[in-house]
């Protein structure tokens, strides 16, 4: 890291987190973060529900949700990009403050609730960008209010479909009333079937993936699995946000909303090796929560994860640790004998099960 990125992060961690995002965000639009351009190697490009990707590190979605900064994002050394999410209709979510920092425990607390400024100018923003060699999708919501939200879901595909690459079913949100209850299995199976018609639809079918929550047991789990599979979906992203607070040394420890960071990692791990096990390699995984360095990526990846997602850390990091990882990846996979991130992916799943 920079003394440059240093200074900005110390500046930023002295603001309110909300208004430090929304400059980070600024920061980024104008050129004032580190963009290295494409980070890949033989060894880190890798193909992901049949998107080629330079390198397995991918932005998770929350980071930028109004699609503001695509292109220089796509500067940045990630393999891959996730937005939004976006809804139908714009809305504020919830009252603030909403997003806490906990540098203690190297985690932050969310409860934003969706909060976006609606599919409509989103769509307009994904259309006008210039794509490249760096995928990018958009995560789906549901508006709060919404009496349909599985339509919902749909709808915003049907909009803003034609203009990405990837799709992400967000039911896992602990931060909009009952979204979680459509992880149950009639209720799920139901919603990809409406995704999955309206993903027919479209002049250019793209993969749909399904994120869901880390504080599944293990029942939970295996019905998920059997429901993807089932519906045809491209893959599962393992794992949004947790309302766990174990271990927490935080004064904010107790705020409403969805944990991420570090105390997140070994949770998601888990659940990420248990679909791995469940789904046995039928189903390419994303691995996300808590990943802080390159040893935790390969962890992910090992674990069961074709692919990974990163946020937390860049708030403690910076932009800087999106090369940092992929090239320290490449170090490890190197070591180890692997050839590219596939032949590593779901070797030491055991230790997590």
């Amino acid at each position: 890291m920079s003394l440059w990125e240093r200074a900005g992060l110390a500046a930023l961690r002295r603001l309110d987190p909300e208004h430090a995002h929304g400059l980070a965000l600024t920061a980024l639009r104008m050129g004032l973060a580190p963009m290295p351009g494409p980070v890949t190697t033989p060894r880190l490009a890798t193909k992901l529900a049949g998107m080629s990707l330079l390198n397995p590190v991918g932005l998770a979605a929350g980071f930028d949700k109004n699609a503001t900064a695509i292109a220089a994002l796509s500067r940045a050394g990630f393999g891959f990009l996730e937005v939004g999410a976006a809804t139908p209709l714009a809305q504020e979510g919830n009252l603030k403050p909403r997003l806490y920092r906990l540098p203690e425990d190297r985690a932050a607390i969310n409860r934003f609730g969706f909060n976006n400024v609606g599919m409509g100018l989103i769509a307009r923003r994904l259309a006008a960008r210039v794509r490249g060699p760096v995928p990018v999708g958009l995560n789906l919501g549901a508006n709060k209010t919404a009496l349909d939200r599985a339509a919902d879901f749909a709808t915003v595909l049907t909009v803003c479909g034609p203009h990405v690459d990837f799709v992400t079913v967000n039911v896992s949100s602990p931060n909009t009333e009952r979204l979680r209850d459509l992880q149950g299995s009639a209720a799920l199976a139901e919603l990809l079937q409406r995704v999955m018609a309206a993903r027919a639809d479209l002049v250019r079918p793209i993969p749909v993936f399904l994120k869901i929550a880390p504080d599944l047991d293990s029942d939970a789990l295996a019905q998920i699995a059997e429901v993807a599979l089932a519906a045809g979906i491209a893959g599962i992203i393992a794992t949004n946000t947790t309302l766990s607070r174990d271990g927490l040394r935080s004064g904010h420890a107790s705020q409403a909303g969805g944990l991420s960071g570090a105390p997140l990692f070994e949770r998601s791990t888990r659940v990420l090796a248990r679909l791995s096990h469940l789904t046995d390699g039928k189903l390419p995984l994303i691995g996300v929560g808590g990943i802080g360095s390159a040893e935790d990526a390969y962890a992910k990846i090992r674990a069961g994860a074709s692919a990974l997602q990163l946020y937390t850390a860049m708030i403690y990091q910076g932009l800087s640790l999106v090369p940092r990882i992929a090239m320290g990846l490449d170090a490890l996979l190197a070591r180890d004998g692997y050839a590219s991130v596939l032949g590593a992916v779901g070797t030491d799943r055991t230790p997590w099960l």
